[in-house]
């Protein structure tokens, strides 16, 4: 898939699910369940233990029209090139590390570096990020997003940390094109209930495409 339709189906979804699992075959099993609920983008993170085999495998099991994978906790260039060989079409980091950037821009991926300060995101953006992810964002509060829209309203904003079900229209109505969620539908694993990660995956879903439609008219 190329770049562009990348970044088309995040500001599309709305929706990114962070996997953080204990195993490969709980990470395989929570894109199951998320997949079951309508979720198309997945980010295994490199705290998965062999995150780039998980990813591989994925990539060689689904097509890109039902999961575009990505790989997140990127935290420097060679884990970014590595991720990319395996499947990855889009890179998530907690920071913002430019030689990672240029990585991904080499192979045409899409880069999502963790931002905290509108210094960091001019820098990001500077650097040729479509995407940046503002992080943390129970930290920030929505207040940020508008904050930072003011004086930049081009900006292609994706929040992550403390979004949940009950939270994330808020996020997209403050001006946010996306949000990435994880321990708040994938913590259901921990106790077997994957039935519950598709339910609260729809349920997200379903709020951003209400919040996107409000903001549309």
């Amino acid at each position: 898939m190329r770049k562009e339709q990348v970044i088309e189906n995040v500001m599309k979804s709305g929706l990114i699910v962070v996997v953080r699992a204990q195993s490969a075959e709980e990470a395989y099993r929570i894109t199951d369940a998320c997949l079951e609920g309508g979720v198309k983008l997945i980010e295994i993170t490199f705290t998965v233990k062999g995150a780039h085999h998980v990813i591989e495998e994925l990539s060689k099991k689904y097509d890109e029209k039902d999961l575009i994978l990505g790989a997140g906790t990127v935290m420097d260039e060679q884990t970014a090139r590595t991720a990319i060989l395996s499947g990855a079409q889009y890179i998530i980091a907690p920071h913002l590390d430019l030689p990672t950037v240029t990585m991904c821009h080499r192979y045409r991926v899409v880069a999502m570096p963790g931002c905290m300060t509108p210094r960091e995101i001019a820098m990001a953006t500077e650097a040729g990020v479509d995407i940046v992810k503002i992080f943390p964002g129970e930290v920030l509060g929505t207040q940020f997003i508008k904050a930072v829209k003011g004086p930049m309203p081009y900006l292609n904003l994706v929040v992550n940390g403390g979004v949940d079900e009950n939270n994330a229209k808020d996020w997209i109505k403050a001006g946010a094109c996306g949000v990435g969620v994880g321990g708040n539908i994938t913590k259901y694993a921990k106790i077997g209930e994957y039935k519950k990660i598709t339910a609260t995956a729809k349920q997200i879903l379903d709020s951003i495409r209400e919040a996107k439609e409000e903001l549309n008219g």
